[in-house]
């Protein structure tokens, strides 16, 4: 019975040896960089902004082949039948007919107001804004994961601090059973240990909550499935030496204006609408082509040709005194079979010619959609100084932010410790029945506070720094 049992456990403990490395290896291990990289490869906004920029590079390159001449054919045919009337009289016939007509027309544009070539450089001006597009999706694509990734990392020390003091809590209310029994502590004391535990219990609920939203949304980001389980690499803070604190916030700006993509994309949007202007203003101007045009017909009816001529003598007349007849002679067309393919030989004709159009008046259509880019033209000029204002407040703001982040990381700091050495005298004292377990609540209750805030402004020294890297265009790492 005894080897019975033992082999039941030893089966036991393997199946869940397997299951535990099972589940070990089924939880991805993600980096930083593996996140930031799977993101900018699955993300559903940068295919669609990658599309844009396909779309734009099919619409300069129509722009450069309207440069060509267009050629055109079109063929038509029919079949006649009914009463007609006959062509120089007043009678009428029934006949039927097949009639097929063909043409072909080149034209090329000489000149447009310089349209054509005006619209080649806005279609390449529109695809760098697609591009500058594409490129401010990732930047701030970067910047969402970079900030949810350091979220994660703070959730993850808060749910750990939570545990903590979840021990500490327990230990508290173990004692304060053992004082309440031998008669050291009243109901009020033990009650107020069982809150501190509950309290516990409930802030570590809302931390796991916060690092499981945190998780989720980077799998969003990453386009995974949001059952996969991951794991998120957790950097040694400590050991980072490249977290500056200290900018010249004129610098930041001076530099990021000259890489933010939200600033490229302002100025690459006024320059589209600047040249829209061209391109209306050339409407004013006249259009030059030169056309060319081939064309032949062929009907049934035509089934006969002149193949040759007879002469024929026919008398028309007598002259009344010699009796004598008089005749007159002419040439009378000899008929022959006239084949389709002659047929459309001999109507074949060719046409060349030069057209010039001329506006005008059209109801000041032109001028109206001139003043309607330049008015245009005005609004993107705004819009881009408002993006550089509104730029170098957010960078000014963000130096200011991580000056007083760094100086509330120093702050919590020394909190910290001193209230993690008040806790441990408190304790001592509470030990040897020297305070009571209201003083050693508040304690325990001031420790874990100060270590919830000196997590977090770790965690904001940190992403604030990153996000001036971000502004100055530099690549964002742990």
């Amino acid at each position: 019975m005894t080897q019975f049992i033992f082999k039941r456990l030893t089966m036991l403990s393997l199946l869940l040896t397997i299951l535990v490395s099972f589940t070990a290896k089924a939880q991805e291990k993600i980096t930083l960089q593996m996140a930031v990289d799977r993101a900018l490869a699955n993300n559903l906004t940068i295919k669609q902004a990658q599309v844009n920029e396909a779309i734009g590079t099919a619409d300069l390159q129509q722009s450069k082949n309207n440069m060509l001449p267009s050629l055109n054919a079109n063929t038509s045919g029919g079949y006649n039948f009914g009463r007609s009337q006959v062509a120089g009289s007043f009678t009428y016939t029934s006949s039927t007919s097949l009639n097929i007509n063909g043409n072909a027309q080149l034209q090329l544009t000489v000149y447009q107001g310089g349209i054509l070539r005006n619209q080649i450089i806005q279609n390449r001006l529109l695809l760098d804004l697609n591009k500058s597009q594409t490129a401010k999706v990732k930047n701030d694509l970067v910047l969402s994961v970079v900030t949810d990734y350091l979220q994660i990392l703070t959730n993850q020390d808060l749910v750990t601090a939570a545990k903590q003091q979840i021990d500490i809590a327990s230990q508290n209310l173990d004692k304060s059973n053992i004082s309440f029994k031998v008669g050291n502590q009243t109901l009020a004391d033990l009650s107020q240990a069982k809150a501190q535990v509950s309290t516990a219990n409930l802030n570590l609920t809302t931390a796991q909550n916060q690092l499981d939203l945190s998780v989720l949304i980077l799998k969003q980001y990453m386009e995974m499935n949001p059952y996969t389980e991951i794991t998120v690499e957790r950097p040694d803070i400590s050991k980072l030496t490249d977290i500056k604190t200290v900018y010249d916030a004129n610098e930041v700006v001076k530099t990021a204006l000259g890489v933010n993509p939200d600033i490229r994309l302002a100025e690459t949007q006024q320059k589209t609408y600047e040249q829209a202007i061209r391109i209306a203003k050339g409407y004013f101007y006249p259009t030059v082509s030169l056309y060319g045009g081939l064309a032949s017909s062929y009907s049934d009816r035509l089934n006969q040709s002149v193949i040759g001529q007879t002469a024929i003598t026919q008398q028309i007349g007598i002259v009344q005194a010699t009796n004598q007849a008089v005749v007159t002679a002419y040439n009378q067309p000899i008929y022959g079979p006239y084949s389709a393919f002659s047929q459309i030989s001999d109507n074949f004709n060719q046409s060349i010619g030069l057209s010039v159009q001329i506006p005008i008046f059209n109801r000041f259509n032109t001028r109206t959609v001139v003043h309607k880019a330049e008015l245009n033209y005005k609004n993107a000029q705004l819009s881009t100084q408002i993006a550089k204002n509104n730029l170098s407040k957010t960078i000014i703001q963000a130096v200011l932010d991580l000056q007083s982040a760094e100086k509330q990381y120093q702050s919590a700091t020394q909190t910290f410790e001193a209230n993690k050495d008040a806790l441990n005298v408190t304790k001592q004292r509470y030990d040897v029945g020297l305070v009571n377990s209201l003083d050693y609540n508040t304690a325990v209750t001031n420790f874990n506070k100060s270590q919830n805030d000196m997590i977090e402004a770790k965690y904001s020294v940190v992403f604030r720094s990153k996000i001036i890297d971000y502004y100055l265009g530099n690549t964002i790492t742990l």
